[in-house]
Order: C-alpha cells, then sequence, then structure tokens
C-alpha cells in the first residue's frame, strides 16, 4: 500500500514512465497496475470508446489471480456496452463526470444506472466500492473509462474510496489519457501500414496481425520468465515486439496481386518471388532509428525461417538480398537460418502465424478444427519451430484461445 508521499512521487513520474510505452494493449496494462495502486485496489478494468459503445478492454482482479495456480493469468471474455446512463460505465462516458459508488449492490432505485451482477455470480466475486472515472483528452473527447473496484485498508479490508482517492484518480487519468491517445495513433498509424498490405493480400487482416502479436507477446513473456530475463527488459520486449509482430508481413505491398491473388498454387517462380516479402519487408526499417525499428526488421525477415534449416530467406543480405558468402550452398543459395541462428523473434512469430492461419478460414482453405491444428504443432516441434518454444505454446494454449476470440474477425474495431 502506497503512502500519500509515495503516490504524489509516483503521480510525478507517472508522465514519463507511460511515455514510454507505445503499444496499446501495453500501456492499458500498466495505467490499470499503476491506478490500482494508487488507490489500493483489488481490481479494475478499462473501457475503451468506440463510436457509440464501450469495448471492456481489460481487466484486473488480484482476489481471482490468486486462486490460479503460479505463472496463469486471468481469462476475461471481452463485451460492449451502450454509452448511455443506464449502466455505470456507460453513465460516466455519457456525462462526462466520475462516479464513486460505495456500495454498488445498495444504489438507490431513483439513479439512472444500475449495476449488472452477472460477472461476480459468475466468477464468484464480491464487487462493492466502485470509482469510475472518464479517460478525456484534450478536447474532452471521452476516449474511455478508468474503473477500479474494492478499495482496500491496510488490513484488506473493503472499503469505500476516499475523496482524496478520487481527485488523485482525476489527475491519474488525465496524464493517463495523453499516454492512451499517443498509443491509438500509434496502433493507427501501424494498422494502415497492415491495410495497404491487405489491399494487395486480404489474408493480412487487423484482427489476424492483433492476434499474431498478442500470441507472440504471450509466448515471449513465458520464455523470458523461464529464462530468468529481468521485468523491465521483459516490458521493454513486449512492447516492442508486439508492434513488431503486426508489421510481419507488410513487405508483401512490393509483391505482385498476380501472386498474392492467385487462387490456385504458385509456380516455383511465382513462390520465389513470393519468398521476397520477407526481404523487402526488413529494408522498410532499414534506417533503424529505435528498438522498434530493429524489431520489426527481424521479425519480417525471419519469420518464415525454420528450426530445421528449410526455411527462407536464409542467410542474406537484405539489403541487396544476396547471400552472404560464407553461408552460400553449392547451388548459389543462402543456406537456411537453423536453430538458434533465427532470432528468438522470428521463432515465435513463425509459430504466432501458422497458429492463426491454421485456425481461421481463407480463400483457399476453411479453419482447421482443434484437434488436428495441436497435432500439426506438436508434430512440426523441432522441424518448422523451436521445440522449447512450442513446449510453452500448449502450457498457454487457454490464453491464446481467449487472445482469438478477443480479436475475432467480425470485431474489425477493436483492431
Amino acid at each position: 500500500m502506497l503512502t500519500e508521499q509515495e503516490k504524489l512521487d509516483s503521480l510525478t513520474r507517472l508522465g514519463i514512465e507511460l511515455s514510454q510505452i507505445n503499444d496499446l494493449d501495453i500501456l492499458m496494462e500498466r495505467v490499470l497496475t499503476r491506478a490500482r495502486q494508487f488507490a489500493n485496489a483489488d481490481a479494475g478494468s478499462i473501457y475503451i470508446r468506440q463510436d457509440d459503445r464501450l469495448h471492456f478492454a481489460y481487466s484486473q482482479n488480484d482476489t481471482l489471480q490468486k486462486k490460479l495456480p503460479k505463472g496463469e493469468k486471468l481469462i476475461f471474455s471481452t463485451f460492449k456496452i451502450p454509452i448511455d446512463t443506464k449502466s455505470v460505465a456507460g453513465y460516466v462516458a455519457a456525462t462526462g463526470k466520475p462516479l464513486n459508488l460505495d456500495d454498488v449492490y445498495r444504489l438507490e432505485a431513483t439513479l439512472p444506472y444500475s449495476f449488472s451482477k452477472q460477472f461476480d455470480e459468475a466468477a464468484g466475486y464480491k464487487t462493492q466500492s466502485v470509482l469510475t472515472i472518464p479517460l478525456e483528452n484534450s478536447g474532452r473527447a471521452i476516449l474511455g473509462i478508468l474503473q477500479i473496484i474494492n478499495a482496500q485498508d491496510a488490513e484488506g479490508t473493503i472499503v469505500s474510496f476516499r475523496p482524496q482517492d478520487e481527485r488523485v484518480m482525476y489527475h491519474f487519468a488525465s496524464v493517463a489519457a495523453v499516454a492512451l491517445e499517443r498509443a491509438q495513433m500509434t496502433r493507427a498509424l501501424i494498422l494502415r501500414m497492415i491495410r495497404m498490405a491487405e489491399m494487395r493480400d486480404p489474408r493480412e487482416t487487423g484482427p489476424h496481425v492483433n492476434r499474431v502479436a498478442g500470441f507472440a507477446v504471450e509466448i515471449y513473456e513465458q520464455w523470458a520468465l523461464k529464462h530468468h530475463v529481468d521485468p523491465k527488459t521483459i516490458d521493454k520486449t513486449r512492447d516492442v515486439l508486439r508492434m513488431a509482430a503486426m508489421l510481419h508481413d507488410v513487405g508483401k505491398v512490393a509483391t505482385s496481386d498476380l501472386i498474392l491473388k492467385k487462387p490456385a498454387r504458385l509456380s516455383i517462380d511465382e513462390y520465389e518471388v513470393m519468398k521476397q516479402h520477407t526481404i523487402q519487408g526488413a529494408r522498410l526499417f532499414m534506417q533503424q532509428q529505435s528498438d522498434f525499428d530493429e524489431a520489426a526488421g527481424i521479425v519480417a525477415l525471419n519469420h518464415h525461417e525454420r528450426w530445421d534449416g528449410q526455411g527462407y530467406p536464409g542467410h542474406v543480405d537484405f539489403r541487396t538480398g544476396n547471400p552472404l558468402k560464407e553461408y552460400m550452398g553449392a547451388d548459389g543459395r543462402a543456406r537456411g537460418k537453423q536453430g538458434r541462428e533465427i532470432p528468438l523473434f522470428g521463432r515465435i512469430v513463425a509459430l504466432a502465424d501458422v497458429f492463426d492461419a491454421l485456425s481461421n478460414k481463407r480463400s483457399y482453405k476453411d479453419a482447421w478444427d482443434e484437434k488436428h491444428i495441436r497435432a500439426q504443432i506438436e508434430q512440426n516441434a523441432g522441424s518448422h519451430f523451436d521445440p522449447e518454444l512450442v513446449e510453452i505454446f500448449f502450457s498457454r494454449y487457454e490464453m491464446l484461445r481467449s487472445i482469438q476470440k478477443r480479436y475475432a474477425e467480425e470485431n474489425l474495431t477493436l483492431s
């Protein structure tokens, strides 16, 4: 539990801390964590505005988390609610006014809003005190809603949020909203690049790249914990990896429509041309000015390499596309990267990309059923995929499936 002085010191540093996070999903996680620390709240949620509705975007709950085995994460369902005065979150979004409620089970019947007990009943949880704050940009437009739940005293007893908690959280929300708007702009810019690729390749959709990015971050985080990577490095890496993974196939903007949209199997020559999208993607990030540029180049170049060395483009100079002399075969071609010659990000996104491709319908195939997907991934451990990452993949399978549902094809506005 933070002291008042620690809260003030932390609030002073908050803007700098949040400015260092670029990805929207990673930012929401950090914002909610810090908000709960400020008010010593047991749980909380963030809703993001999408037109006239609020999308339930992120949630945390310490009580429910403690019931899970070590290393497991809460899996929560996503949903949308109208921006109107009928619900607590909807009321705050509609009016722009915060609500500090002592006990949501004892709301007066005359109030325009009510509390839904559906989550509590399904999860076996008891919501009591709730502080809901609007996230507004500089023009006073509502970006979303920050909601923290069940304030606790030093002994862990559920208490009401104090008036000073409300004041501090209002300042917190104003700082968080600046970071949120910037992250949304960054996400929008990335998705515009994706839409350029989508114009050429209909498979490269916003939901697809968000799923691949979500899978990649989940797999990386478990790999990093297993290898005792320090938390600060994990946080920084998750941020750049998620954005980089979204752009894994952006090099397809340089590939001919005749190849990308061909309804039949590609010829040998056409397939060779298709392979060049890895090199073209890496070239987009050749002038590296940040960790993101470096990560995006690595992912673009390496996500079609295989653990057994049979992938592409292999050991090439991506600036020229020419094989590196020391790795050139007798046929003049570059030898494929093998095992840990493939950068970690490339190995992770290779697995994430194939998993999503198998799980979703495409113009040339139906979605595979879950049994065959699992069998395919397992059979390709040690040939196509890093066997250690496949082991992590199966250990996090339910979380990966929840990411799929969150970024389903019909939820286009979410991306």
